[in-house]
């Protein structure tokens, strides 16, 4: 047991007291957002901004430019979001839970290239020499915008792509020596296996929103 927290200790020994202070509320705020966002309500955007603005200047001056634009991404796509969910005709929402049809399987699976290209643009704009662990980061960024996309939209298969990517993000963030991160990535996943059991219930229980 000493050993788990000597891991998530360790990394924090010379960190400046702010930056582990921001990186608390981004924690804190990261798990908030989730869990609204498995009960489909719209907090899950305030919530979730703040964390990735947070995060966004975590990642940049640690160099992680990958997972900063991924988070950048995050904020501009949570504002969406957040107007797409408030959308109201009468007393009733526009977008109800759903799954993706053909058409928004091939626009996911662009945005997943588009962003992986882009995040690839970002670390060679800034001359950074790519290991294993970048070609990870590319992939997962990939996954992780086409996620925020479909649940922006709220389908069904966000929380597929979310449980995907957060399991290989976990032993990413610990590699990095993030362990506050690589534990949010853990509490992620189980949210997110609890969101897509949610979800597909609701949508079950409403074949007509399907």
């Amino acid at each position: 047991m000493n050993h788990i927290f000597d891991f998530f200790l360790e990394a924090y020994q010379n960190t400046p007291t702010l930056q582990i202070v921001l990186e608390a509320i981004a924690f804190v705020f990261g798990i908030l957002s989730v869990w609204y966002a498995k009960k489909e309500n719209i907090l899950v955007y305030p919530t979730g901004i703040i964390c990735t603005v947070i995060t966004v200047y975590l990642l940049y001056i640690n160099e992680y430019f990958g997972d900063m634009m991924m988070n950048f991404y995050y904020s501009v796509m949570s504002v969406y979001g957040w107007w797409n969910w408030s959308r109201k005709k009468g007393d009733d929402y526009l977008v109800p839970i759903s799954r993706t049809n053909t058409k928004e399987k091939w626009i996911g699976f662009t945005l997943f290239l588009l962003t992986m290209l882009v995040t690839y643009l970002v670390y060679k704009a800034y001359n950074y020499e790519l290991e294993i662990a970048n070609y990870i980061d590319i992939f997962t960024s990939g996954i992780f915008f086409t996620a925020m996309w479909y649940m922006a939209n709220k389908k069904l298969e966000n929380w597929t792509l979310w449980i995907f990517a957060d399991l290989i993000t976990i032993p990413l963030y610990a590699y990095r020596g993030l362990g506050m991160l690589s534990l949010q990535y853990l509490i992620f996943t189980i949210l997110a296996i609890q969101g897509y059991i949610e979800w597909k219930k609701s949508l079950n229980n409403n074949p007509q929103t399907a």
